[in-house]
């Protein structure tokens, strides 16, 4: 779904899954250091955009989801994961319940899937899903942001910002209001600086949520009876997991930024030497220069100094071996 907001000045489009929205407007440091100091907005209305209706909306999902939600209070987001049976993560969801609907927005293009598998879950519950990305954006506001909200919006508020769910007739007319406008590899930049991992770009068809911290924030370790809730506990109490997230200090000396997929090893090893892991996402940050996520084996040494094809790279542990 391509945003009207790729008219303004200077946009230009990003590519492959954030295709539709603007990459940047010009400016790409300058668009980092808006959102770092609270001002601005971006424009996420390429994601998918689910909601759940119905009197038993938040104890069925409670089955279904990762996160306990079962009494999540009216306003505040948490953020969940759908595992397959063998607990490898499938979907991650960012959600917000209104009291009387509970929201959702999701990775571009994965929505389809969400909901077939949701729907294929209903049996008796008295519960309604729909795909209402056609009717809502997802505008973000960054962390210290004192843009106004519209009357009526449903808002999802965490310690990195605000996601407004904003009708998509009104993104325009909203656009004029709350800008400057940064574009997704601003907001990306931000994203890997505070080491939070993204479904299809931190995963693959073998992630399980161990590897990339996501236990606490999207995981509960006190509930139960979810798809792959076993692969869950069996890591938690009697292993660790195969990989864990690193974030990484590029050589600033090199001119183009290992894509993601470049392959990891240790430097004292040299070109020839075994793969130990892969870039995840890299980017160039506004105060830290190049800089990277990646997944590399579990014991990996954390003072070990690791090269992303042949750029040399010193890693921080974000997942502790």
């Amino acid at each position: 779904m391509k945003s009207p907001l790729l008219t303004l000045p200077g946009a230009v489009p990003a590519e492959g899954v954030d295709e539709g929205v603007a990459a940047h407007y010009g400016d790409l440091f300058r668009e980092q250091r808006a959102l770092a100091d609270g001002t601005g907005f971006v424009d996420l209305s390429h994601r998918g955009v689910v909601t759940v209706t119905g009197e038993d909306r938040l104890s069925w999902l409670h089955l279904l989801l990762t996160q306990h939600v079962t009494d999540l209070p009216a306003g505040e987001a948490t953020e969940a994961l759908i595992l397959s049976a063998h607990g490898h993560i499938e979907h991650a969801l960012y959600l917000v319940d209104d009291g009387s609907t509970t929201w959702a927005h999701v990775e571009p293009g994965t929505q389809d899937a969400l909901i077939a598998y949701l729907e294929s879950m209903k049996f008796f519950n008295r519960v309604e899903v729909a795909d209402r990305t056609g009717e809502f954006a997802v505008v973000h506001l960054p962390a210290g942001s004192i843009a106004e909200v519209p009357d009526g919006v449903v808002v999802r508020e965490t310690a990195y910002g605000r996601d407004l769910f904003l009708p998509r007739a009104d993104l325009e007319s909203y656009a004029e209001k709350a800008g400057p406008a940064a574009g997704i590899l601003a907001y990306e930049a931000l994203r890997v600086e505070h080491h939070r991992p993204r479904l299809g770009f931190e995963t693959d068809h073998r992630t399980i949520p161990h590897e990339l911290g996501w236990i606490g924030t999207a995981v509960h370790l006190q509930k139960g009876c979810y798809r792959g809730q076993e692969t869950v506990a069996r890591v938690q109490n009697l292993g660790k997991p195969p990989r864990r997230l690193v974030f990484l200090h590029l050589d600033g000396s090199e001119v183009h930024l290992p894509p993601a997929g470049t392959e990891i090893r240790l430097a004292d090893d040299g070109p020839d030497g075994r793969k130990i892991g892969f870039v995840t996402t890299s980017v160039r940050h506004h105060e830290l220069g190049p800089v990277a996520l990646a997944l590399v084996k579990r014991n990996v040494p954390v003072d070990a100094r690791l090269m992303a094809d042949a750029t040399a790279a010193a890693q921080e542990a974000v997942v502790e071996p």
